[in-house]
């Protein structure tokens, strides 16, 4: 799941960062032969809410960190690159930043260290305060990897209110209006964007297909996206290009989620008065990003060590409060019970509070919620979408 380039800047989080680490009761708890040099891959954009943090654990522990190399990736090219690296006995990566697009190709390749059992007493503290919903996605990946932001997600609209003076309230007139505007509703691929997966893995509630959680039981959805299929000009890689076009006029309705709404609207990529809404019968398709270890990594005993110590300082309160950021991307961000956005750092907190919609917190309330696919099914229905509509190229 690509993002737009946060817009926080990394030198001054890492200083402010820095100056939390006098409340920040746990220390590194390890030693190493000398320091050593991390890799980290991110295929979420998460980097734009952890890099500050990532540069203050390598300036608080010189003694552990020589230097850390940050490589981008899409979700689609995550496993195979990891694969390749254990085939060829070089596990250069030692930390994967991931949505659950990436967590389910990984599964399937079998490229991830579960944290459970062989890490779990590091870390149940951790576990044991998860929000529910953070909770829930832990579980549903089996412990694999670690949870380490969370929102609510969508399927959810944003707009503009000028080009769309009466939005849709259902999925029949969703599909109406873009019969009637072809050309002007967009979603990215679902395999690599937060937004996209989540509108389609959120059909089957609102369309009321036999089994939302099972592909091969969502003829509905299936249908419906074939047919909205003939008016939609692309499908885009990522999510930032459908906001793009949003904001050119080329798009009057985009699918949409919590923070990238929120982040958007922030960064001034969309105008901050676009607005948003839901359809009847929605469920949250809860989003998470997780940090997961590359199978390999434990023969490095300090590598090993070190990205664990990392881990845990990531998870600590201090560090979860700098989630809020990066605009709001990931809006709210912590998975850990207790982190509120007055704990984040005053840019932050300025960043941020202007763009949140009561009506999504309303929302986030309001509508029942639930765990995204499990590995298996995320692939199938990644796999079904790609035949059906995913050939589709830029007109």
């Amino acid at each position: 799941m690509e993002r737009t380039k946060g817009a926080f800047r990394a030198s001054s989080l890492a200083l402010a960062a820095a100056l939390l680490l006098a409340a920040h009761a746990a220390g590194a708890q390890v030693a190493v032969a000398k320091p050593v040099r991390l890799q980290i891959i991110d295929v979420a954009g998460n980097l734009t809410l952890s890099k500050g943090p990532i540069e203050a654990f390598k300036a608080k522990f010189p003694n552990l960190v020589s230097d850390i190399e940050y490589v981008k990736l899409t979700a689609p090219e995550l496993a195979s690159k990891l694969k390749a690296q254990q085939m060829a006995g070089v596990v250069d990566t030692t930390l994967v930043l991931t949505g659950t697009d990436g967590m389910a190709s990984g599964i399937e390749m079998d490229v991830y260290t579960p944290f459970v059992p062989a890490y779990q007493k590091d870390f149940q503290k951790y576990i044991d305060n998860y929000l529910p919903g953070a909770k829930a996605a832990f579980d549903l990946f089996k412990g694999v990897g670690l949870v380490y932001t969370f929102c609510p997600g969508a399927p959810m609209f944003t707009y503009n209110p000028d080009k769309v003076p009466n939005p849709p309230k259902t999925a029949v007139e969703l599909l109406a209006w873009c019969k009637a505007n072809p050309g002007k509703f967009m979603y990215a691929r679902p395999a690599n964007s937060g937004p996209g997966k989540s509108f389609v893995f959120g059909l089957p509630y609102i369309l009321g297909d036999k089994d939302p959680k099972d592909p091969k039981t969502w003829t509905k959805t299936w249908a419906y996206l074939k047919e909205l299929d003939q008016y939609i000009d692309y499908y885009p890689s990522g999510t930032g290009i459908t906001f793009k076009e949003l904001a050119e006029g080329t798009r009057w309705i985009l699918a949409s989620h919590a923070g990238w709404d929120v982040q958007q609207r922030a960064l001034a990529t969309i105008p901050a008065a676009f607005k948003a809404f839901w359809l009847q019968n929605t469920t949250w398709i809860n989003d998470a990003h997780f940090m997961a270890i590359p199978k390999g990594l434990e023969k490095d005993k300090d590598r090993m060590a070190v990205t664990l110590e990392l881990m845990k300082w990531l998870m600590s309160p201090e560090m979860q409060a700098y989630t809020f950021g990066g605009n709001g991307y990931f809006y709210p961000g912590p998975s850990q019970k207790g982190v509120n956005i007055n704990m984040a750092p005053a840019d932050i907190q300025a960043s941020v509070k202007p763009f949140i919609r009561p009506e999504t917190d309303k929302m986030i309330l309001a509508l029942p919620a639930t765990p995204p696919l499990g590995p298996a099914a995320t692939v199938d229905a990644f796999d079904t979408w790609d035949q059906l509509v995913g050939a589709k190229v830029k007109k």
